[in-house]
């Protein structure tokens, strides 16, 4: 009896004294809030953590504060970087200024191009402020660290994707008082910026001076340039670049063969667009959907429909889908031809694509199986 009530007894023990044993953990944990009142040291590491673990980083700048005001309070990269870090999840891009004012006017730790990196990419990318990129990064030097070629080329290219061409020549020209040293990626992002500007030859310029900079253009140099050529409809000087690039000894990759078909069939020149693409495979170049696509295209620009209709089962044995632009363009083809058990097919591999027909589409095909005639038709 004594001992079945003892064995009764001990889960209403453990509900008596659970409470007051978490109770009891909790008590030596600092309340987020309380940091001036908590009196054990905090560590690098539990401060950190602490920013981490933020349910509301609202309140990072009341927290952050409250730990400039204790004795222990040791600021470092990491540390800033989590307060930075935090800001942003907040879109609090004012609140990330007053934290960069802060470590400046502190001067307490030295700080890394990784953590300006950082920074920057969030003004960048996450705020849409590229103004106080390009800021940050003109005042690197004021907290006594440099930028490296990866923080600059980021700027610049930054500047390129959201079409900052006004400035784009200025970032450029102070990579010397920044200590940049220039390498070919930041000729590339120039290349690339000048010729998304239309100003491709000015691009041209800035590839004559590679040498100068004592550096070698790569394959993604030669695709930039082509790239703008073919835009610009200089498809006899975007060849003679790839044969200069050949020459050199740069191996061409699929993105550039890519950029020449479509270049040549924009312009006209079907027959020599698929014969690169043959070329293409005889160098070895895997083809990407993309230049399946292209190669597709002009085909039918070129009404070879029944090639066509090869090369769509040969992208299917690939697991590419052709477009249903080049379905439409196929069947009205084949239609115009009256190859009704071509276009039987190509109706079938159509709708295992996963495409549904539209109503003009089936009445142009059933125009042609029971009157011989074919109209025109637009989706």
């Amino acid at each position: 009896m004594i001992t079945r009530s003892i064995v009764a007894s001990i889960p209403k023990l453990r509900k008596i004294h659970q409470p007051n044993c978490y109770h009891s953990v909790s008590s030596t944990k600092p309340h987020q809030f309380n940091l001036l009142n908590h009196k054990d040291w905090l560590s690098p590491t539990e401060v950190i953590k602490l920013f981490e673990t933020l349910k509301d980083p609202n309140s990072t700048l009341t927290v952050l504060n409250q730990l400039t005001k204790r004795k222990d309070y040791k600021p470092n990269e990491a540390l800033y970087t989590s307060v930075i870090n935090n800001l942003s999840k907040t879109k609090n891009f004012d609140g990330i200024d007053q934290v960069m004012k802060r470590i400046k006017l502190e001067k307490r730790c030295r700080l890394s191009d990784g953590f300006f990196y950082n920074v920057i990419r969030i003004y960048g990318l996450g705020g849409g402020r590229i103004n106080r990129a390009i800021d940050t990064l003109f005042d690197m030097p004021s907290y006594s660290c440099w930028p490296t070629s990866k923080t600059f080329n980021f700027v610049l290219n930054l500047l390129v994707n959201t079409k900052q061409f006004d400035v784009i020549r200025e970032v450029f020209m102070a990579a010397g008082r920044l200590g940049v040293e220039i390498d070919v990626c930041c000729l590339n992002i120039m290349i690339k910026g000048l010729c998304k500007n239309g100003d491709v030859n000015g691009a041209l310029q800035v590839f004559d001076e590679i040498p100068q900079q004592k550096c070698k253009p790569n394959v993604r140099t030669f695709s930039a340039l082509i790239h703008g050529l073919c835009e610009s409809s200089r498809i006899e000087e975007a060849f003679s670049l790839f044969e200069k690039m050949e020459t050199e000894g740069v191996e061409p990759d699929t993105i550039l063969m890519n950029i020449l078909i479509s270049g040549l069939r924009k312009n006209g020149r079907i027959e020599e667009s698929i014969e690169l693409f043959d070329r293409m495979l005889l160098k070895g170049c895997e083809p990407i959907p993309s230049s399946y696509q292209e190669v597709l295209y002009a085909l039918l620009d070129n009404r070879n429909y029944v090639e066509a209709m090869n090369l769509t089962r040969k992208m299917s044995s690939k697991k590419l889908v052709p477009s249903f632009e080049s379905y439409k363009l196929m069947i009205n083809g084949l239609c115009e031809e009256s190859l009704m058990a071509d276009v039987d097919l190509v109706l079938k591999e159509m709708i295992g694509n996963g495409f549904v027909p539209k109503m003009a589409m089936w009445k142009q095909i059933l125009q042609c199986m029971f009157s011989g005639k074919t109209i025109s038709y637009s989706v």
